[in-house]
């Protein structure tokens, strides 16, 4: 028998072709209850859901809104504009908000450095490099002292009057920025010593000094704070300011921090302690009303909080020890709540 093949049990087998799998484009979305095939979907983003529009069946929750979030209402303000980046800074208009930058990685031939180079003196002038920068450091500096928004944004402002006037040419920056700051929690009403601000920014005070004297005069600020001032509304650090913070890191109660606001108030208008610098005068109240009130603290302690020496806070104490009789109002004695027998003579 004679075969066509010489091995026919050899023979290459077909290959069967396997059946390939895809996305199938034709499916539609249709109502299960209305069966239309052109339905009226609807999208209703309010509420998350997809609802049928002939019949209002549910379809679906908790869709995704894919629509941008701004809406804009004339037609030349231009188109809608997408979410891409970040929110547009005020104090930074008329500049580049959006930085290139170049990636170092090009195996060593150079080329990239010089590419990044040449797109930061396109992109942003000297001035512009500056002021970022300024802004940079006073919203970290604001991070460490716990200030609010709203001081950094009042800082960043009078930074930038000032390097657009050219107020302070010859400073160093960081003393510009400190005063800047100082200032701020002024205005605000939140406001912090010489010694604070010269701690955090590790500038000296002579030189903050000189700083925050150019900005008050061209800025028309009011004077800085004394001992002899009544208006305590204004922006300035007198001791009543300086009261609440030091008394809640002294952990004493509400009442003992309006008698001693009291006492600071009524040493004013009879000149008691007259020169002393607020800080002095806020340590010495805090001293001589916790011994009034009976709530002993250690002159240590309000010594450290308050930034001064415990001889300089004796000797405030001293001053109101001597006119007591003026400081203290009887309607505290008839309360039980004060008690000057408990008043030592000699500190």
């Amino acid at each position: 028998m004679a075969f066509a093949q010489p091995f026919p049990l050899a023979a290459s087998a077909q290959k069967i072709q396997q059946p390939t799998y895809g996305p199938d484009l034709a499916v539609r979305l249709i109502c299960p209850d209305c069966r239309d095939p052109n339905p009226n979907i609807v999208e209703e983003f309010g509420s998350g859901d997809l609802v049928c529009g002939g019949c209002g069946l549910v379809l679906g929750d908790r869709i995704v809104d894919t629509r941008s979030e701004w809406r804009t209402f004339a037609n030349d303000e231009g188109d809608d504009p997408s979410r891409v980046g970040a929110a547009s800074d005020p104090l930074m208009e008329g500049m580049e908000q959006l930085d290139t930058v170049i990636s170092f990685r090009d195996g060593g031939t150079g080329v990239a450095r010089e590419l990044q180079r040449a797109a930061s003196r396109s992109q942003n002038s000297r001035s512009e490099r500056n002021l970022l920068t300024a802004f940079r450091d006073i919203g970290s500096w604001c991070d460490q002292f716990s200030l609010p928004k709203t001081i950094s944004d009042i800082a960043k402002q009078l930074y930038k009057r000032s390097d657009e006037e050219k107020l302070l040419r010859g400073k160093p920056l960081e003393a510009v920025i400190a005063a800047c700051i100082f200032i701020a929690c002024r205005q605000a009403h939140v406001p912090r010593t010489f010694r604070e601000i010269c701690n955090l920014t590790h500038v000296s005070k002579k030189t903050l000094g000189q700083c925050y004297k150019a900005l008050e005069q061209a800025f028309n600020l009011s004077p800085g704070a004394t001992a002899q001032q009544t208006n305590v509304s204004g922006p300035t650090t007198g001791p009543e300011n300086l009261l609440v913070r030091y008394c809640n890191h002294l952990d004493l109660p509400a009442n003992m921090q309006s008698i001693c606001s009291d006492i600071i108030i009524a040493a004013r208008q009879h000149g008691i302690a007259a020169g002393r610098s607020p800080v002095s005068i806020a340590g010495g109240a805090i001293y001589f009303t916790c011994l009034l009130l009976g709530k002993p603290k250690p002159i240590r302690e309000i010594s450290a909080v308050a930034g001064v020496s415990e001889g300089t806070i004796k000797l405030v104490y001293k001053y109101y020890y001597i006119d007591r009789e003026k400081l203290v109002k009887e309607e505290w004695i008839k309360d039980g709540r004060a008690d000057m027998t408990r008043l030592p003579a000699e500190k």
